[in-house]
């Protein structure tokens, strides 16, 4: 999707992505004549570390091989019954059952080896500037900070897939075939000794020149302990990008949408594109209505992927509650029309919905309709037609007419997520005021009201927010995995359900029909071994010090 990527403001260098997909860890390390010449002054070694940013990239493409996770929750739903990824196949991996062996895992859902590529990289380069550099100290502790954030990034996207994992740092005289699994909670001190490291060494924003910062360095400890359910220091990272003056935006769409070199002060962690550099993504393409391609006259499809009835009965209205789908949830079909209209303000941001306004016109999702529906199953390959009646509108460029190329930025951390991080955090430390002040802090902005609450009503609404705040992020699928309650019954886990849309019909009248449909063979099930994924093969096999964990022998 992405062909070369900038991250934050450094647009001054071409970073481009590395492909990195083997399977066995390159143990070897390097000491050749051009290392000393890469790592030798400051100018050289930082141009050679914004070649390992690109990471992140693979980081973020590289949450599963399926397609956006969201497809393994309530939200969203790939159209294609083609058996392929970012079609048929995220389906059946949601369903469970036989097909969730460890190869299978291990292919779709597994980053072991790229992520051990890079981390050997990123310690090859810490070596390298502690060796052979001859820049003034205080630059050395910056570039080896930015380094040790990317390395704890890599190590949490580790551990939250395996828990325990091998341990390797910057000493490549350690490096070894047979290593053994470090214990989870080994790993976390790992990876936040990096990222304190990484506070104490890099710039505010304001000095950073576009380059790794002290923000993202807090904003990552508040993901990361989140994770290790080290509560307080989550809370005290927060109040530190808090005092480093991150704040929400007034328009939720902004929060995302909005490059931060356009002034957006929410995002902390952001890639940004340019179509004049030719450095662009392919969001708009394949997620956007159907009819936006047929209107452009181009090739394209779009709508690969569509948001689920499930998801958009997750939003609040406006002024608070939810409304009683019921009268939608009829297979005989209603003329009734729902209540898009009267929910909140991040609904209309994020789903497009029979009637919506998109580009100038009404979005057209009904049989016949210039968008489009198709019934799952029996239309293999929809091409460009929603299966849910409803298309995707967050993350998507409205302005976009090119469709085959986007520019718009990619936000991985903003202050919404450190909100919600905190108020977790101080949910679990009996800091109910803590908590709900941030609740309230994150509903006000899209004007919903809120009284406070404790006990599993406040779980609950943190849970909500995350759901619906950070919806289409990246982060539902984990979170409920994090929770330890996907393999509960739904609507508190992924099992025993199936996900829903709207079959959309214009009577000769213009009347509309809404018939409650399914979209999936049978009920999702979230197998609970699925809590850690398998070791690889590639590693068991070549590593006499580790052996597959118990879930998967």
């Amino acid at each position: 999707m992405i062909k070369r990527i900038l991250i934050a403001l450094a647009v001054a260098v071409g970073l481009s992505a590395v492909t990195s997909c083997s399977d066995l860890l390159d143990m070897q390390p390097t000491n050749s004549v051009s290392d000393m010449t890469i790592w030798e002054t400051t100018e050289n070694a930082e141009y050679n570390v914004n070649y390992l940013y690109s990471y992140l990239i693979d980081i973020v493409n590289g949450q599963t091989k399926l397609g956006m996770s969201e497809s393994l929750t309530d939200l969203f739903k790939y159209c294609s019954y083609q058996f392929n990824a970012e079609a048929l196949v995220p389906s059946e991996f949601s369903y469970g059952g036989s097909t969730i062996t460890e190869s299978y895992v291990d292919s779709y859902m597994g980053t072991w080896g790229m992520l051990y590529t890079a981390i050997r990289k990123v310690n090859q380069a810490i070596s390298g500037i502690h060796t052979y550099g001859k820049m003034v100290e205080t630059d050395k502790h910056r570039l080896e900070g930015e380094l040790r954030l990317l390395r704890a990034g890599m190590y949490f996207e580790l551990a939250k897939r395996y828990k325990d994992v091998i341990i390797y740092d910057a000493d490549l005289t350690a490096i070894t075939k047979n290593k053994a699994l470090s214990p989870e909670e080994e790993v976390w001190n790992f990876v936040y000794a990096d990222l304190v490291f990484a506070t104490e060494n890099l710039p505010v924003k304001a000095e950073a020149r576009g380059r790794l910062d002290k923000g993202m360095a807090y904003a990552y400890i508040t993901r990361t302990m989140l994770y290790a359910k080290r509560w307080q220091e989550v809370i005290d990272a927060s109040e530190k990008v808090k005092e480093l003056g991150y704040s929400l935006e007034a328009n939720y769409a902004d929060s995302y949408q909005k490059p931060i070199n356009g002034g957006n002060n929410e995002a902390i962690l952001q890639y940004t594109f340019s179509y004049a550099d030719g450095i662009t993504h392919s969001m708009d393409s394949r997620y956007c209505p159907g009819g936006d391609h047929a209107l452009e006259g181009n090739s394209g499809n779009g709508g690969i992927g569509v948001p689920t009835q499930e998801f958009v009965e997750s939003f609040e209205l406006a002024d608070g509650g939810f409304p009683d789908w019921e009268p939608w949830h009829t297979e005989d079909g209603t003329t009734e029309t729902p209540p898009y209209a009267d929910l909140e303000p991040r609904f209309h941001a994020t789903i497009l919905y029979n009637g919506a306004m998109w580009k100038g016109r009404k979005i057209e999702p009904y049989i016949g309709g210039l968008d489009g529906w198709a019934a799952w199953r029996l239309e293999k390959s929809p091409s460009g037609k929603t299966v849910t009646g409803y298309y995707l509108r967050k993350l998507l460029d409205e302005n976009n007419v090119k469709l085959l190329a986007s520019d718009s930025p990619i936000t991985i951390i903003r202050y919404a997520e450190v909100l919600l991080n905190k108020a977790e955090a101080c949910y679990n430390n009996n800091d109910l005021t803590g908590a709900n002040d941030c609740i309230r802090e994150i509903r006000d902005r899209v004007g919903l009201p809120y009284t406070d609450k404790a006990g599993k009503d406040l779980f609950n609404a943190i849970r909500q927010e995350r759901k619906v705040e950070l919806s289409m992020e990246g982060f539902w699928y984990w979170d409920l995995r994090r929770w330890g309650v996907a393999h509960e019954s739904y609507p508190v886990g992924l099992s025993d359900y199936q996900q829903h849309g709207l079959k959309i019909e214009k009577n000769a009248d213009g009347e509309f029909v809404y018939t409650y449909v399914s979209v999936d063979d049978m009920n999702r099930n979230f197998p609970e071994k699925l809590y850690r994924f398998p070791l690889p093969a590639s590693e068991y096999n070549t590593n006499d010090f580790v052996e597959q964990y118990p879930e998967w022998k």
